[in-house]
């Protein structure tokens, strides 16, 4: 990697490249006033491209204030995170993810951030969609679930729920912002499914409206997490990647190779690179530093459930005379 940086660093002082913008440039409205310029308001026209209407900086606020609820039904193989269970050790995982990426949240304005994998297959929805639903287990949490992989989309069959309208057809002017988002019921999770077929995501991706739409979404919603495609088969991630304020990178033990890793952050130039989280550790490995707290603590709860059901079935029996 430092071989990479030199070759960067060389070329930028030789004025071959021109140095990226400071992070609080890219740090969507809070970076903006950090850096003494303002945020563009709600009513602001965005350009679109040639034969597409011309659409306006959406209110966040407004936009919630109309979205539709869907019941959580997540699929039944999806392996997401259960509320009710939550001492299960992949919950205790996510909960650990959440809370390394909450500090590192108090110490810079992190709001957006992508979930993507060197290549296929190693886990990067079920990590977005897992994180997604341990940031919302958090009082007040608002967190945005968008689905950016147009071309293998998953989110909305997770949780079971219609592809379209989603964000390709607010983005090509087929649907408002507040038709294409869907509100978790009983939960602060909000979903953006991937939309419509589109033949050329790169290009959509490239629109004004992207960029203006992540400068919006931090108003409301603590964190959005982007489920992007791998970073070695589209370029969609690497775009991505620049738009928003970190990016968390999957692999998966057993699948993926040192030489992946290697050029997945050199197609980054490890720009925001927040961490890699690891995925496929085998259950023994994963559950062996619980077992003893949780067994304690359900051997202790299930006592007290006995003696309590002890004390109803006596209560209940007939007095005798």
């Amino acid at each position: 990697m430092s071989k990479v940086h030199e070759a960067l660093r060389r070329a930028e002082l030789s004025g071959a490249i021109q140095p990226s913008a400071p992070p609080q440039q890219r740090q969507g409205s809070r970076g903006l006033a950090a850096a003494g310029l303002t945020p563009m308001a709600p009513g602001t026209p965005v350009y679109r491209t040639p034969g597409v209407a011309a659409r306006t900086i959406p209110n966040m606020h407004e936009v919630l204030a109309r979205v539709q609820e869907v019941a959580f039904q997540p699929l039944a193989d999806a392996h997401l995170l259960d509320a009710t269970r939550p001492s299960e050790a992949p919950a205790e995982e996510f909960r650990t993810l959440r809370t390394r990426l909450n500090h590192l949240q108090s110490l810079s304005p992190i709001h957006n951030i992508v979930v993507t994998s060197p290549s296929p297959a190693e886990g990067k929805s079920f990590t977005a969609v897992n994180l997604a639903l341990a940031e919302a287990q958090l009082s007040g949490n608002l967190t945005l679930l968008a689905d950016f992989d147009f071309r293998r989309p998953i989110v909305h069959s997770m949780f079971q729920v219609d592809r379209s309208p989603g964000i390709t057809d607010y983005l090509m002017g087929k649907a408002e912002l507040h038709e294409v988002i869907k509100k978790v019921a009983g939960t602060n999770l909000y979903i953006l499914p991937a939309g419509e077929a589109v033949l050329n995501p790169l290009e959509l991706l490239n629109l004004e409206e992207v960029k203006v739409l992540f400068d919006c979404l931090p108003t409301v919603f603590n964190w959005t997490i982007l489920d992007t495609p791998p970073l070695l088969f589209a370029a969609d991630a690497n775009l991505l990647s620049t738009l928003c304020h970190g990016t968390v990178l999957v692999v998966r033990i057993g699948t993926t190779t040192i030489d992946s890793v290697t050029r997945a952050m050199q197609s980054l130039c490890e720009n925001n690179v927040l961490g890699i989280s690891v995925n496929g550790a085998r259950r023994g490995e994963l559950y062996s530093k619980y077992t003893y707290y949780h067994s304690y603590y359900y051997a202790a709860e299930n006592a007290r459930a006995e003696e309590l059901q002890a004390e109803a079935d006596a209560g209940a029996a007939p007095k005798p005379e």
